[in-house]
Parts: C-alpha cells; structure tokens; sequence
C-alpha cells in the first residue's frame, strides 16, 4: 500500500458544467487535482482546465471527451488520469442523463412511461447506471491496489425516484443508490468507500429546459449548484474510511458549522431495506 496522499487526485465526470464543475473547482481552490470529463461540449471542459491552470506551475486539471457508457473511454480516463497525476484517489459519479432526454416538458407535464422515446429511456439507463458502474470498474482497481480511494455517486431525491412522469431518470438513480449500498459493502477493509451525495432538490443546470426564470423543478424549487462544493471536498479528503455506504443531502449542509457537524446534519438516516424471503 501506498502512503495516503494529501493532495488528491479525483476524476469528475460530466465535468464542464452545473454540479460537475462546482464540485471539480472546489477540488482544484483547496489545492487538488481533477481530471474532468464529458460526453460533449469539449470546448467547455478545457476552458475550465486552461482556468484552473492558469498561473500554476504545474497543471492541476486535465480534461478528456469520454462518453461514461463505452467500457474502452472508462478504461482511458482512468489510464489518463495514472499517467498525468500519478493515481487515482477519487471519482466522483456526477455524469448523466436526465428527462430532457424523453420530453423537453417534463418538469411541467408529466412524462408518461407508455410515450417515451425506447433510445431516450436507453440513453438514460446507460449513462446514470451502466455509465457508473463502469468507471468504478475501471478506477476502483487501483485504488483497493493502493489502500485508498473515494467513491461519491450523485443522486436524487427519493420523492423524484418515484415521481409521477420521471421514468427512467427516477428508477436510474434509484438503482444507482442500491449499487453505492453494495459496492460500500464489497469494499470493506480496503480503503475504499462509496457514498452517495445528492442537492437535495432541483438545481439549476442544463439537466432542466429553459433558462433563466424559465428554468424550474417539478417541486417547484431551484438550488444552486454551488451547494455540492462543501460536502464533496469533505468526502473526498477525509484520510479515515469510517464514512462508507452513506448518504449526503447537500442542501441540509450547514455553511457555517465545522465540516464533521455539517456531515452530521446533512447524513440521511440509515434505513434498512426489506429482507428477501
């Protein structure tokens, strides 16, 4: 095992944008290293990166185009990100696809499951399940190998994984929260830990049409997508592995309380799922 750094070297999918690059640049202001990533929009992930680096005498951001659902991209994100920091300390499962995919419509007039496009439901499926699965099969790897490493998968609300018209985009992320459960237990002893972070409510991204005053969520709210930045510093630099298999509600974080308070009030509570008879 390798020593436990303390500059970490985290991969952010869907890095260019919304959550994705608030949590990458609150990474990057505390003095770490990201590698970010995005299925389209190149242009946007290497403007961040040339910001990020500006200034540094050595880079501190690197970016790839990787579409999260091809085996062979996840394979050459986290080869890339070996070959350009060293190791791989953290990936953060931020990547995907939302409703828009199904209805531009659907934050105001429920999708109905019946109408849906059979790709757009694919496209979800693959990007915020498959997709995630398989860059922890490519990365954790390397982390067990080196006695460290963080998971955060981003998830939703459970209200929106049942929500009337959100199928697939609800059931996707709910499936997302069962595997976090078994990875953090197929990681136990090793260093490695899985955890789930969420906003907590709609935020404003391009996941939601419009723009603007235009833009809002089926419940009606709208956070901003700075929120995610505190919460996910904390879980990537934490040097213990006591936190694992647990989830964050980014928006019950407290901004003015110490980081391990702030975690205390932003845990879910543990529920324990039906056994199988």
């Amino acid at each position: 095992m390798s020593p436990t750094p303390t500059t970490r070297n985290v991969i952010i999918t869907g890095g260019g944008r919304g959550l994705g690059w608030e949590m990458a640049d609150a990474l990057v202001q505390a003095g770490h290293r990201v590698l970010v990533t995005g299925a389209r929009a190149p242009d946007e992930l290497e403007a961040a990166c040339v910001r990020w680096n500006q200034g540094r005498v050595a880079p501190v951001s690197a970016w790839r185009l990787a579409d999260v659902a091809q085996w062979a991209d996840c394979q050459a994100v986290a080869a890339q990100c070996i070959a350009t920091f060293g190791r791989i300390d953290g990936l953060v499962n931020n990547a995907g696809r939302g409703m828009r995919e199904i209805s531009e419509e659907f934050n105001r007039k429920p999708a109905l499951f019946w109408q849906a496009d059979p790709q757009g439901f694919r496209n979800i499926v693959e990007a915020n399940v498959q997709g995630a699965f398989l860059m922890a099969r490519a990365c954790v790897p390397a982390m067990v190998a080196q006695g460290f490493g963080r998971v955060v998968n981003i998830s939703t609300s459970q209200v929106t994984m049942v929500r009337t018209g959100y199928c697939p985009y609800g059931p996707s992320k709910a499936a997302l929260e069962a595997m976090s459960v078994i990875w953090s237990r197929d990681l136990q002893g090793t260093g490695v830990t899985t955890n789930v972070l969420l906003p907590g409510g709609a935020t404003d991204t391009a996941l939601l049409p419009g723009s603007g005053s235009d833009r809002r969520g089926a419940d009606g709210q709208l956070l901003a997508p700075s929120l995610m930045r505190a919460p996910l510093l904390w879980l990537m630099t934490r040097a213990d592995s006591g936190v694992n298999g647990q989830r964050f509600v980014a928006k019950l974080w407290p901004q003015d309380l110490p980081a391990d308070q702030a975690a205390a009030r932003a845990r879910s509570p543990a529920t324990d799922l039906p056994a199988i008879m």
